[in-house]
């Protein structure tokens, strides 16, 4: 499960959390709005459970983004908003 990072909108920090039900591969990613990769949070084997990490949008532009998590057969793509 990926929740709504908080808080939103922004500037500079927000924290996203995500829960995972069994150890696997897990992917974070963060997009601009043309789908362009921003930053890559997490790539790696994580444990069943809640996790959290924090996205630190200092050195880009205001405006919309995407994060999306990916484990396994699971994705899900949330929005927030970076305002400076």
């Amino acid at each position: 499960m990926l929740y709504q990072n908080y808080p939103n909108p922004f500037n500079p920090k927000t924290t996203i959390k995500f829960s995972v039900s069994k150890q696997g591969l897990i992917t974070l990613k963060v997009f601009d709005i043309l789908g362009n990769e921003v930053k890559t949070l997490v790539n790696d084997l994580r444990n069943a459970g809640e996790h959290s990490v924090v996205f630190d949008g200092a050195g880009i532009a205001s405006g919309i983004y995407f994060y999306k998590l990916v484990s396994g057969e699971f994705a899900e793509t949330k929005r927030m908003i970076l305002l400076k």
